[in-house]
C-alpha cells in the first residue's frame, strides 16, 4: 500500500533527529527542520535540545507563550510539548489544505477551519462552509488531501439572515485595584459600546494597551477621534483611551491610555484569573486533541463555555475580505452584540490554580441555520502578524 503524505511527513519528523550534527548551527537546524515538514514559524522557535529530548515517534511544537514572571509582560518565554509526530504532520498537512481553499477563494466559499482530532488516531480534518448558490470543492483541491477528510456543509442565505437584538444590562466596572481595569467589563466609543479585552502589549517601547473591536468604532475612523470610555457604577463615564492602532482585518483596536487608569491582565470573573500568556496554533490544536473547553467573559452575556470546534479558520462571511487565524468555539449563545472584544481563555496547565491563556478574540457569532459558534482572530495570528502579546 502506497505511504501517504501525512505519513510520510509524519516519517521525515520522526527521523530528523537522525540527522542532526553535533555543533550544526542554527540556520542549517532551521533549514532542516522546514524540508522535514516544520512550519517555519513553528520551527524558528525551537531548539536542537527541545528536538532531541523527544522519542523516535514524537515532536516538539511549541504550544504558548508565558511569562517567567506573572507580573512582567516581557519576561515571555516559549512553551513546547512533545506531541505524537503521525498527528503533527496531520495537523500540519490540514492546515496546508485549509490554506490552499482560501488561496483558490472558489465561488461558493464561506470559510474553512482546520480540525485537529485527539492524538491516538493522528488525523485531522478540515471543515468547509460553502454557500447554495456556489459549487461543489474543486476536484484539484481533493488532490491535495491525501489522508486529509473534508466536510462540507451548505450554508444558506447567509446575507438574508440578521441578528436579532437582544436586551441585557452590561456589566460595568466596579472597584479598580490600582487604577487597573479588568477584561470582561463595558466600555464605549463614539458610536457603539463593546467587551474591553485583557491588557495588550508590544515589544516596541514597551508599551500597553486597551484593547477591543474594531468594528465598535464607526467605519470612517478618520471621522471619529477613536476615543474610549469607560462606564462605571455609580460614578460618571471617564474617558480611559485613545485609539493608537486599528486593525480591520483582525477586528481589533488597541488603545493607548490617556488618563491614570489602566487595563489589567485579569479578567472579571469570579475567581479573577490572571492573563500569563496566550497559546500558539498548536498550543490550541493540542486542547482539541484534548476535548477541552474555553472560557469568555463578555460584557452582556457574562461568563460562558465550549468546545472548540475549528482552529486556524478563515472566515469570509461579513465582509468584501477573508479573516484568517480564526477560532471557532462554544455556540451563537455565547456572544451578543455588545461582548465583542471579549477574549477566549483557557486555564494554564502550568500555571497556578487562577493563571490562564489566552486563546482568541470574541467578534462575531453565527446568524445561519446549521452551525453554531463564535468567532474571533487568534492571539497568535495578532502576534505574527503585528507583534502584540497578552
Amino acid at each position: 500500500m502506497a505511504e501517504t503524505e501525512t505519513e510520510h511527513s509524519a516519517h521525515r519528523l520522526a527521523t530528523l533527529r537522525e540527522r542532526l550534527e553535533q555543533g550544526m548551527d542554527r540556520r542549517a537546524f532551521l533549514r532542516t527542520l522546514v524540508s522535514g515538514g516544520y512550519a517555519a514559524g513553528m520551527a524558528a522557535w525551537l531548539g536542537v535540545d527541545d528536538f532531541l529530548a523527544a522519542d523516535d515517534d514524537e515532536v516538539p511544537v511549541v504550544t504558548a507563550l508565558v511569562r517567567d514572571d506573572p507580573a512582567d509582560p516581557w519576561s515571555i518565554r516559549e512553551r513546547t510539548q512533545t506531541v505524537p509526530a503521525e498527528w503533527y504532520a496531520a495537523v500540519q498537512q490540514a492546515v496546508e489544505v485549509n490554506e490552499h481553499l482560501a488561496r483558490l477563494g472558489f465561488t461558493g466559499y464561506l470559510g474553512s477551519a482546520v480540525v485537529p482530532d485527539d492524538f491516538d488516531s493522528g488525523t485531522a480534518s478540515v471543515s468547509v462552509g460553502l454557500s447554495s448558490d456556489g459549487h461543489t470543492i474543486p476536484e484539484m483541491v481533493d488532490e491535495l488531501t491525501d489522508g486529509i477528510d473534508l466536510n462540507a456543509e451548505t450554508i444558506i442565505d447567509v446575507d438574508e439572515i440578521q441578528n436579532s437584538p437582544e436586551h441585557r444590562s452590561p456589566q460595568l466596572v466596579d472597584a479598580l485595584v490600582n487604577e487597573r481595569v479588568p477584561s470582561g467589563v463595558a466600555c464605549e466609543t463614539p458610536s457603539s459600546m463593546a467587551t474591553l479585552g485583557p491588557a495588550l502589549y508590544h515589544p516596541d517601547g514597551k508599551r500597553r494597551f486597551f484593547v477591543t473591536a474594531e468594528h465598535a468604532f464607526i467605519d470612517d475612523h478618520d471621522a471619529t477621534d477613536g476615543t474610549l470610555l469607560l462606564p462605571r457604577e455609580d460614578r460618571d463615564t471617564v474617558e480611559v483611551g485613545t485609539v493608537a492602532h486599528y486593525h480591520p482585518v483582525e477586528d481589533v483596536a488597541a488603545i493607548e491610555p490617556t488618563s491614570e487608569i489602566e487595563p489589567a491582565s485579569r479578567i472579571d470573573a469570579p475567581s479573577r484569573p490572571r492573563v500569563r500568556g496566550q497559546f500558539t496554533k498548536f498550543g490550541l490544536a493540542t486542547l482539541v486533541a484534548q476535548g477541552a473547553e474555553l472560557e469568555k467573559v463578555g460584557a452582556l452575556t457574562g461568563h460562558t463555555t465550549g468546545k472548540i470546534q475549528g482552529i486556524d479558520a478563515v472566515t469570509c462571511f461579513t465582509d468584501e475580505f477573508c479573516r484568517r487565524g480564526q477560532i471557532r468555539w462554544g455556540g451563537e449563545m455565547d456572544l451578543t452584540d455588545g461582548d465583542s472584544g471579549s477574549v477566549s481563555y483557557h486555564r494554564d496547565p502550568e500555571g497556578d490554580d487562577d493563571d490562564v491563556l489566552v486563546a482568541g478574540f470574541n467578534n462575531a457569532r453565527t446568524w445561519w441555520p446549521g452551525q453554531s459558534y463564535v468567532w474571533g482572530v487568534g492571539a497568535y495570528r495578532l502576534t505574527a502578524q503585528h507583534g502584540y502579546h497578552f
